[in-house]
């Protein structure tokens, strides 16, 4: 009874899906990835954060990054020929990789809400096509991870990366495996629910053990084939539905019970996992903490693996030549102005935000007369 409620549920969720959001990708920072000795955070706004009562990240508790919802500089600035090191925090070069391929990045900054379907939330899971946690080191809510399975089950993609076990960052008796795993076991829908769980241990190890399916969307992607992976002290993962499935093995046996990154599907949506930190950590954290530079290791297999994952869960579509199109009749006119004029005011994600200021207003139209006429 419980599977068949639990496929039900799936298929509900998956056909009343929102219309699918490209091109954003939301990296979390709600959950203490800045604690200790980690810095999981995309760029680096102020340091004025630290660990405070029950391991909560507390303003003026420390000098920890404290990242805001928008990396600086501004992300349209990043180029092809853009340095990784355009932006500090130890998961940075991800997130300028992710911009070069046509993505734009956030970040859910301490103090934010974790919401699936809440119009009041302008940064509701339902406006990014990614969510990525690192060594999330809080516990989510069941509130909090029902709206992640749902974001899912709507058509989202959901990278999750654990660490070693005894890697609890802010003493508050949970390593970020136990995190990750309460959050597929314990979510308000369904246990095990994307196939993937998260070991106890603790491997220091490089693998040259991929998967041999010609169609592994993290080894075989977009951004170039993956051979290898380097764990500097992780967990490994079990795969356990038929979904889900390993891409990088711990051993040469392949077992689905020593997984160094893996894949699965739910609903609409897709998941990515590593059990590693460490080769996310392009080097340019927080220089208080002990990271481990691995974004570059084994021939930049795990820059690929990670953006060859993004690429396979929300491929980007390429902008309009013509943004001031809105109603996509190759044509700016008066109907585009009325869609502009609808959205007039504060509106974040909207397409007659031509300027990308989270507002339509004076600006926009201005935009929208220099493109009139046959577009």
């Amino acid at each position: 009874m419980q599977r068949l409620l639990s496929a039900g549920v799936v298929l509900f969720m998956a056909t009343t899906a929102l219309a699918q959001v490209h091109n954003k990708v939301l990296f979390d920072a709600t959950k203490a990835q800045m604690a200790a000795n980690a810095d999981w955070v995309i760029d680096a706004s102020t340091y004025n954060i630290g660990t405070g009562t029950g391991g909560a990240m507390t303003v003026g508790a420390g000098n920890e990054a404290n990242p805001s919802r928008y990396p600086s500089p501004a992300q349209s600035g990043i180029t092809s020929t853009t340095a990784e090191t355009y932006w500090k925090g130890a998961s940075s070069s991800w997130a300028v990789a992710l911009v070069k391929q046509g993505f734009t990045v956030e970040t859910l900054p301490v103090g934010a809400r974790l919401t699936f379907g809440d119009a009041t939330n302008a940064q509701d899971l339902s406006t990014y096509g990614i969510f990525i946690t690192i060594e999330p080191n809080i516990k989510y809510t069941t509130a909090e991870k029902t709206a992640i399975v749902k974001f899912v089950a709507a058509g989202g993609g959901f990278f999750m990366v654990a660490d070693h076990t005894s890697s609890d960052r802010n003493s508050d008796g949970f390593d970020s495996l136990e995190v990750l795993n309460d959050v597929v076991n314990s979510n308000g829908i369904a246990s095990n629910v994307f196939g993937i769980t998260f070991n106890t241990q603790n491997y220091s190890v490089t693998s040259s053990t991929v998967s041999t399916l010609a169609t592994d969307p993290l080894i075989h992607g977009a951004a170039g084939a993956v051979a290898q992976m380097k764990y500097s002290a992780g967990t490994t993962m079990t795969v356990n539905n038929t979904a889900a499935k390993g891409s990088i093995f711990r051993t040469s046996s392949r077992s689905n019970s020593d997984v160094m990154a893996a894949y699965s599907t739910y609903g609409a949506g897709k998941i990515a996992a590593c059990g590693d930190s460490s080769p996310f950590d392009d080097g340019t954290g927080d220089t208080g903490d002990t990271l481990y530079y691995g974004w570059t290791d084994v021939s930049g297999d795990h820059a690929q693996l990670a953006i060859n994952a993004c690429l396979w869960m929300n491929p980007p579509v390429p902008p309009p030549q013509c943004p001031s199109d809105l109603s996509g009749d190759n044509v700016v006119g008066g109907d585009d102005m009325g869609l502009l004029l609808l959205d007039f005011g504060a509106c974040t994600g909207c397409p007659a935000d031509l300027n990308g200021d989270n507002s339509v207003g004076g600006d926009d139209m201005g935009l929208m007369l220099l493109d009139w006429g046959a577009c």
